[in-house]
């Protein structure tokens, strides 16, 4: 008896130890997206973030118009949202809403390397783990889940590939996406909904009673037209929309709709400027320069000329 109490305090120590090292959250998105999808981006463009997190929200990325070979550069990735607002977590409790983001950079372009980041866009980096998206893709980044409130805009160090090291690069004009999404999904990989959905009926009828449930759940039981009491658990969290005496149909809606995120994906594009078309484009400009200041050297002295013949 007591060796079965010994194993049972030691297999309750161990998953204390085990919640607090390796919490849930690391179970959360993007890493449902690396675990399910090689590659984010699909043939359609669409980027599979949309299919678990189903509402549509606005996301702005922002980066240099040109940039050096090997040199660092930022991308910045704005989610905007309301941070007044709480989501439905797992358990049923409101809480703050989290954000993430997925860079899908061209071919070459990688995740910038901490000995090359300069000190402010270290300071901008603080606190946000940004992570390729796997070993076969280093060119995508993702990064979240990470605390919305302090996170709306999220920057992205980048590494720009150099031509003369890898020969498959060059001096071209390379698109960028971007998906952003803030809040828990409503699907999850495997297809189950989470409990940020809006809960449905599974039988039409009369709602004859609403009840409170065990651990904040709410019990809905429907007399169907064959006299048969059907009663349904509304999850955690969710706030009833229906009352006693109503009569529903199937697949209408118990609930309201609790989601308050959703995700959001953008395009942008920057250039691969090759150094010596700076120095040639600089150049130019100075020869046409010259050239004007020149002409106009020129014409000042053909009109004094032209002045002093005439009074001559």
């Amino acid at each position: 008896m007591q060796i079965s109490k010994f194993f049972k305090f030691v297999f309750i120590s161990v998953s204390l130890c085990g919640s607090l090292l390796f919490p849930q959250m690391a179970n959360a998105y993007p890493v449902f997206a690396q675990q399910a999808y090689d590659n984010p981006r699909e043939a359609t463009g669409r980027i599979v973030c949309a299919n678990c997190h189903l509402a549509q929200k606005p996301t702005e990325v922002e980066v240099p118009q040109a940039v050096l070979p090997d040199t660092v550069f930022e991308a910045v990735v704005n989610i905007p949202y309301d941070t007044k607002v709480q989501q439905v977590t797992a358990s049923g409790a409101p809480g703050p809403l989290n954000v993430g983001a997925v860079v899908i950079l061209p071919e070459g372009f990688k995740l910038a390397p901490k000995g090359r980041m300069s000190d402010e866009l270290k300071a901008k980096t603080k606190g946000v783990f940004v992570q390729p998206y796997s070993k076969t893709r280093p060119n995508i980044l993702v990064v979240g889940p990470i605390l919305g409130e302090k996170n709306r805009e999220v920057t992205f160090p980048i590494l720009a590939p150099d031509p003369a090291q890898d020969k498959s690069v060059h001096y071209l004009n390379y698109p960028i996406y971007v998906g952003a999404n803030r809040g828990r999904g409503q699907v999850y990989p495997s297809g189950e909904k989470s409990n940020n959905n809006t809960f449905t009926s599974t039988a039409a009828g009369k709602v004859t009673a609403i009840e409170a449930g065990d651990k904040g759940t709410t019990r809905v039981t429907i007399q169907t037209a064959a006299g048969e009491a059907k009663e349904q658990t509304v999850p955690a969290g969710l706030k009833v929309s229906v009352k006693t005496g109503d009569v529903i149909q199937a697949d209408q809606a118990l609930s309201y709709n609790p989601n308050v995120g959703g995700f959001g994906q953008a395009e942008t594009e920057v250039i691969l400027q090759s150094p010596n078309r700076v120095k040639g484009m600089i150049a130019f400009f100075f020869t046409v320069t010259v050239a004007q200041i020149l002409l106009v050297l020129k014409k000042k002295q053909f009109e004094k000329v032209q002045a002093a013949e005439m009074n001559f």
